[in-house]
């Protein structure tokens, strides 16, 4: 919701780990270009902040604590639009994970695809479904939820079967949207661009069952013959791979006080 209560055009995407996206463009349409140009936008959104650009500059300046933060920053007290482009964007590249349960585990092993002492049976497996191809038996999320960042490779945008009609949001163009970070996937309900799902389970059974024949569906997401990929997962193969997706969390991203609201 916005301000005023008005609905979003779209659900807001997580920040974490932002500045590991490959292709540096940001929304779901990855119509900003850089962090920089992202940052303003939000702002001058009549529903989301209802601003121009002149008003947050000049509300900024009416506050007295923001000239000596500037000047420790730029190296004098002017404030403008540029940089408080500048400054948001280098504090959405601060917001990193790295502390999650994937990341111990996986500081003790050199070999990613290996079973991680730490983790449970359950999220190991869901690791394996996670990173297995289709026509080797698993889900093959990695194919898109590329490296150890789980962002998206340097591609573009996707379809990915969330309906036959996109015509209500094209996104990017015939229904592609960009792939969302799973770093914190846990904390950041709900999902896809227009939060239709409300739980990871329900994403899974997205991609297990429900992938719909849009005419400009990913390759990934079609079987050989072009219809949409059916996983026909377990029950408890479903289950271990949300598992394994919680093993993202890095709880230090929701409590550490460097992101924190500064005023409380």
């Amino acid at each position: 919701k916005g301000f005023a209560g008005g609905l979003t055009g779209r659900h807001s995407m997580s920040l974490i780990n932002a500045k590991f996206y490959q292709r540096g463009r940001f929304f779901w349409d990855e119509r900003a270009a850089t962090l920089e140009e992202q940052v303003l936008m939000p702002f001058q959104d009549q529903t989301e902040m209802g601003m121009t650009i002149t008003t947050l500059v000049q509300r900024v300046r009416e506050q007295a604590f923001y000239a000596p933060l500037m000047n420790n920053a730029f190296g004098d007290t002017s404030i403008n639009s540029n940089r408080i482009a500048l400054a948001l964007a280098q504090f959405v590249r601060s917001i990193v994970s790295s502390n999650s349960k994937y990341d111990i585990g996986r500081a003790q092993t050199n070999n990613p695809v290996a079973n991680f002492a730490n983790f449970t049976a359950e999220e190991n497996e869901g690791k394996r479904i996670f990173i297995t191809p289709v026509q080797n038996g698993g889900a093959g999320c990695f194919g898109c939820h590329t490296t150890e960042a789980f962002v998206s490779a340097n591609n573009g945008p996707r379809n990915n079967g969330l309906d036959i009609n996109t015509t209500n949001d094209n996104g990017a163009g015939r229904g592609t949207f960009k792939t969302h970070t799973l770093r914190n996937i846990e904390l950041t309900a709900p999902y896809m661009h227009d939060g239709r799902f409300q739980t990871l389970e329900q994403v899974v059974e997205h991609y297990n069952s429900g992938v719909k024949a849009h005419p400009n569906l990913d390759n990934a997401l079609k079987q050989p013959n072009g219809s949409p990929i059916q996983l026909n997962l377990t029950n408890a193969q479903k289950a271990a791979l949300v598992a394994f997706m919680k093993t993202l969390t890095d709880p230090t991203i929701a409590t550490n006080t460097k992101w924190s609201n500064p005023f409380k």
